[in-house]
């Protein structure tokens, strides 16, 4: 293993493509590891930061949300995690603005509660297209301001009720489907017809064509009579948020409905006033007990076991760190069932 850092830096603001160069090797603080990444994937945010220059303080910085690595070094309160540990991980460099936390570079430095550990089975290019994805579902679903559903368990523990997660083959949705089953409920998705397949491999109940116009009408028979569990819209646009708003106004049961959009978004004028409308941040869940809760708790177990699937599948489009850049820009041509990866060992 090298012992040299490097990084694909983002020299200023809007620029394209990033810069490899030299990098600083980072040093855990107290709560953080430090992991050597083997493989990166591309997440909406990273695209924000580089095209629209918003989210990162000052320059030169490394960006990067999503890898999977082994661990290299261990800050001194942490003690679940040993040097050689293989991990998924997100990196908090939108919360920190340091460039160590950044994912774009051979070695990054993360908090540990954002880190679980996964089994020398699992490749590592499969492993790391649910970072920042499995943290924004976890979010929505488990935080107390947001649905505050039951954690998931392995083996499941089924609960009886019923759950909506709209865009189940997005990389969140996705997540959110496998958590949600985990936490005991039968899930129904929503997914365009060459997706449907992989629903069901994650373990959908119900698959749903987005495209039909009876959509509504479908989901509403299908669940009606149901304990209803709530709604989580993977989408979150504006037709999506009212197709789910509609559905959850219709069931009886938990009139919740929670999105992936941040609290700076307003809520939908159209949704129902005893509908309550969730919002997110996706890396909150590395500050409060969602974190430890799902990726020290359950990831490891459920990789181990099967239930959590490494989903959408992985397409790699190189190896280097120079196809970070590659991976930005073949997400932004558009992807579906997917998630743009590059393997940097």
């Amino acid at each position: 293993m090298t012992t040299i850092n490097k990084a694909a830096w983002l020299m200023s603001a809007k620029a394209n493509p990033f810069e490899v160069a030299d990098a600083p090797m980072p040093v855990p603080q107290a709560h953080e590891v430090v992991i050597r990444n083997y493989a990166v994937a591309a997440n909406p945010v990273d695209t924000v930061q580089q095209d629209h220059g918003r989210l990162v303080n000052a320059y030169p910085h490394v960006i990067g949300s999503d890898s999977s690595g082994v661990i290299a070094a261990v800050g001194s309160a942490v003690t679940n995690f040993e040097v050689g540990d293989h991990v998924v991980a997100t990196m908090d460099n939108i919360e920190t603005q340091r460039a160590s936390n950044g994912a774009f570079q051979f070695f990054s430095a993360t908090k540990a509660t954002l880190v679980g550990k996964i089994p020398h089975n699992i490749a590592f290019k499969d492993a790391c297209v649910f970072g920042m994805a499995m943290n924004t579902a976890a979010a929505g679903l488990y935080q107390k301001e947001n649905m505050a559903l039951p954690y998931p368990t392995v083996p499941r523990k089924p609960n009886g009720k019923t759950f909506l997660v709209w865009g189940g083959s997005s990389s969140v949705g996705a997540c959110a489907v496998q958590l949600a089953i985990g936490s005991g409920y039968d899930v129904a998705v929503t997914a365009g017809p060459n997706n449907a397949d992989l629903c069901r491999e994650i373990g959908a109940k119900w698959v749903f064509d987005h495209t039909k116009e009876s959509i509504v009408d479908e989901i509403v028979g299908a669940l009606k009579g149901s304990d209803f569990g709530g709604a989580f819209d993977a989408i979150s646009k504006p037709d999506t948020l009212t197709k789910s708003g509609q559905i959850v106004s219709r069931l009886e049961g938990y009139k919740f409905l929670e999105s992936v959009l941040p609290s700076r978004f307003p809520r939908p004028e159209d949704l129902a006033s005893d509908i309550k409308f969730g919002q997110v941040w996706g890396l909150s869940p590395g500050n409060n007990e969602v974190g430890p809760a799902i990726w020290w708790d359950w990831v490891p177990h459920a990789l181990a076991d099967g239930s959590l699937k490494c989903k959408p599948d992985a397409e790699v489009v190189g190896e280097g760190l120079e196809f970070c850049q590659t991976v930005l820009d073949s997400w932004k041509k558009g992807v579906s069932g997917k998630k743009i990866v590059a393997k940097l060992l």
